[in-house]
């Protein structure tokens, strides 16, 4: 077992014998590195210090390529070169995978894992602030467990990365962060993906007006807009109040810098002259912070919303103050206003086949992302499920079939775009991952089929060149004390699930 068991400890398996530096080999992957303590996040890995290469598989690169027999040349935490029978450099450590098939690492945009842990007993409940329907303050960072077991098992099932949002309670819920799925975080420190913007989750609809119509409101989507709509309005407000301090302290330094001291007169016409005190700033305010950097497009906008019709509004919301949404989230309505959707450049989180479970999901239909797909849209395959976030292959491949029923071309790499390269879009991250380029980091999974298959599982997950998840080692799929005596017992029996 690659795991040191520390009985009593916050943290029982400790990932100790997986992070040693990786050795040449000709068969045996690199082992894990210690997970965000040391990983360099500047320019790309050079080919001079190369890793490793996985040789012989399927390729699919989410770029619109798939090689029947190709090799991915990972140096450092960086893919450095991908195509068939490649020139690997002296001394890279070779991995054969014949007979296998090599993807981006699996996104999913859409989890509250870690916010809401497993088990799921209250104290574990992190997700939702309920305390007003405007939360914007709050962060998700500032609840996720590192810890949670359901990040164990989605890592085993390939996914890489996932966006944790808050709940979809409130018209504004508060911040999303992006983590990565290392094993053995200590802190949201260690575990957030380095350079991916903060997301603002929104909800439409049914949940903000069932939470609080009998709280003071808003009791229908009426109020829902208006609890917009003056949301930002004091956002852009504030926004106004910071660019005036903002620039009168660019007056001062301008001043300073023309040997000149700064004085009332020099921007109060009716001060008297005497040196000016620097201008007090604004008063911090957490959520209309939050808003304001939404209105500078630092913030992107994840909408909780199902219908067409609240879709169109929130767009038109959206152009009324001058942000973008970047995404709508389940929006099971979507396939009727796809071209809408496509030409505003928003893409759409869906379900492959949930529906139905109130009334604004009743218009549901299977072939929902294929055609938010063939009308040049961005589809995403979310979870929003610990359970469904451990087979989002198999969701892809739902809605993939779905659309070809339908008489719709959807090639494999176009599903597979729907859980790679489109959640990387949406958050912000699609120059760092989502698709198998030389550059991009080495999250990488290795399935043992077509990764579209019911009977295909992840064989390895790599993050960022480490590789942090090894079934055919019977590596210990867990790092947490939730887990703890299932590994002494696997122990027990010499390893082997």
């Amino acid at each position: 077992m690659c795991a040191a068991i520390v009985l009593g400890g916050a943290v029982a398996l400790a990932l100790t014998a997986c992070r040693k530096t990786p050795t040449v080999a000709t068969t045996s992957p690199p082992a894990a590195r210690e997970p965000n303590r040391d990983r360099a996040a500047a320019a790309p890995a050079t080919p001079q210090a190369p890793s490793f290469a996985l040789r012989g598989a399927r390729v699919m690169t989410a770029t619109g390529i798939v090689y029947d027999r190709a090799d991915v040349l990972v140096t450092g935490d960086r893919i450095v070169a991908v195509g068939p029978a490649l020139e690997l450099p002296e001394g890279t450590t070779v991995i054969d995978v014949a007979g296998r098939t090599v993807t981006p690492g699996i996104i999913d945009t859409h989890s509250h894992i870690g916010v809401y842990g497993a088990p799921g007993f209250g104290a574990h409940a992190d997700g939702n602030e309920m305390t007003s329907p405007n939360t914007a303050h709050v962060r998700a960072a500032d609840a996720y467990w590192p810890q949670d077991p359901q990040i164990d098992r989605a890592r085993a099932g390939g996914i890489t990365t996932m966006q944790i949002l808050p709940g979809s309670a409130n018209l504004f819920g508060g911040r999303a962060v992006t983590v990565k799925t290392y094993p053995g975080a200590r802190g949201i420190d260690e575990a957030r993906m380095d350079g991916a913007p903060a997301g603002l989750k929104m909800a439409c609809g049914e949940n903000p007006k069932r939470t609080y119509g009998d709280k003071g409101g808003p009791a229908t989507r009426m109020g829902n807009v208006a609890g917009y709509r003056g949301a930002f309005i004091k956002a852009v407000e504030y926004q106004r109040s910071w660019d005036r301090y903002h620039e009168k302290m660019a007056q001062r330094r301008k001043a300073a810098a023309a040997g000149g001291t700064p004085r009332k007169g020099d921007d109060d016409r009716k001060g008297d002259g005497k040196p000016d005190d620097p201008p007090d700033p604004p008063a911090r305010d957490l959520g209309l912070e939050t808003l304001a950097g939404v209105l500078r497009g630092e913030i992107l906008v994840h909408n909780h919303c199902y219908r067409a019709d609240e879709m169109l509004g929130m767009l038109a919301l959206a152009k009324e103050f001058g942000f973008t949404i970047r995404s709508f989230h389940h929006a099971v309505e979507a396939y009727k206003i796809a071209p809408e959707l496509a030409a505003a450049g928003t893409a759409a989180s869906v379900w492959a086949d949930w529906w139905g479970f109130k009334a604004e999901s009743f218009d549901g239909v299977r072939e929902n992302a294929a055609m938010l797909s063939a009308a040049g849209g961005r589809p995403i395959i979310h979870s929003d499920s610990g359970i469904g976030i451990q087979r989002l292959n198999q969701e892809a491949s739902k809605a993939m079939w779905a659309g070809r029923r339908a008489g719709l071309d959807i090639p494999d790499d176009e599903a597979l775009r729907w859980i790679t390269t489109n959640p990387a879009w949406a958050l912000g991250i699609e120059q760092t991952v989502g698709t198998l380029e030389p550059g991009k980091q080495a999250d990488l999974v290795v399935w043992d089929g077509d990764p579209f298959s019911v009977y295909t599982k992840a064989q390895q997950v790599y993050i960022e060149g480490a590789l942090v998840f090894d079934r055919s080692r019977a590596q210990p799929a867990v790092g947490t004390d939730f887990e703890l005596g299932w590994d002494i017992a696997d122990a027990v029996r010499g390893g082997g699930r």
